[in-house]
């Protein structure tokens, strides 16, 4: 009864992404171990800390995740709780942070995001003496920034890239068509009303995209999932890439966030379905996840 209660108080406190100290208090510190502290760059927010599995098997896949907040909020302390999830499961785990509004606008955030997936890639040789597959990730408009680098070549270029080094992306109640900008806080972020059209992700759907899995919450009032997940997984179904999507019932913009933290799995299967859409992409010659139980549905 408490948990419950406790849960019912996060959910209407969290209407934003800066606010996860209590989940992240709740959350099992079990699990991984942490770098912390690690500089993919020279600038003050150019930092990222990693998730190791205490049972670290060769050819662990990677996941590098990026969290929302609007691309003008957030830490990576905060996310200890999705480190920490995914670690668990015998994922490594990277979590950057990067610059963020006022300090820069798009796409300098994508490419501080491309600057941290390069950096995960040429030191995994340290963790690992068989390099797993590389996979990104993201919630909201860190869901974005994933999609961004998984879609469009641009941003991985610049590191002497490409999004074909990746198993897979997925993106959580991520935001891939959003012109004209409504959001008042999100205008200066993308020069609104000058906004690029090619700054939108669903324009990057192509054949060459790497498998994605797109979850979405049917009470978002945020990020409609309609437009979004559903017509980006579309998108990407006609050009042939396999895209797994699911719009779960009774989840919000942050409560599907939420479901990855140790104490509210049992509200959804995400977890079990990102773990899930891991194993399957990086096929039987990587060390990942269990795939014992992944009979999750997609619709």
């Amino acid at each position: 009864m408490l948990l419950r209660n406790l849960s019912v108080l996060l959910t209407t406190l969290l209407t934003g992404c800066s606010a996860l100290s209590p989940v992240n208090w709740l959350a099992s510190h079990d699990g991984y171990q942490k770098l912390s502290n690690q500089s993919y760059g020279e600038l003050p927010r150019q930092q990222l800390d990693v998730y190791l599995p205490e049972k670290l098997e060769p050819g662990a896949p990677v996941v590098v995740f990026y969290y929302g907040g609007s691309w003008s909020s957030g830490e990576r302390a905060q996310y200890r709780f999705v480190g920490q999830a995914l670690a668990s499961r015998g994922i490594i785990t990277v979590i950057p942070d990067y610059r963020l509004y006022p300090e820069v606008r798009y796409p300098d955030f994508l490419r501080d995001s491309a600057k941290a997936l390069a950096w995960t890639k040429a030191h995994q040789s340290d963790w690992q003496q068989e390099p797993g597959p590389l996979f990104v990730m993201g919630h909201s408009a860190g869901a974005y920034n994933a999609a961004m680098l998984a879609l469009d070549p641009r941003w991985l270029a610049e590191e002497q890239l490409s999004p074909e080094m990746l198993s897979g992306w997925i993106g959580l109640a991520g935001p891939y068509d959003f012109l004209p900008i409504r959001n008042p806080d999100v205008q200066p972020v993308f020069y609104h009303p000058d906004t690029p059209v090619d700054s939108q992700p669903l324009v990057h759907a192509s054949a060459k995209s790497p498998p994605a899995l797109l979850l979405a919450g049917s009470e978002d009032d945020l990020v409609d999932p309609e437009r979004n997940t559903r017509q980006l997984a579309q998108a990407l179904r006609e050009q042939g890439v396999a895209v797994e999507s699911d719009v779960l019932d009774d989840l919000g913009h942050i409560k599907i966030l939420l479901t990855l933290a140790s104490p509210f799995q049992h509200w959804a299967p995400v977890i079990e379905q990102v773990s899930c859409f891991i194993s399957a992409q990086a096929g039987p010659e990587a060390s990942s996840p269990s795939s014992s139980d992944c009979m999750v549905p997609s619709r």
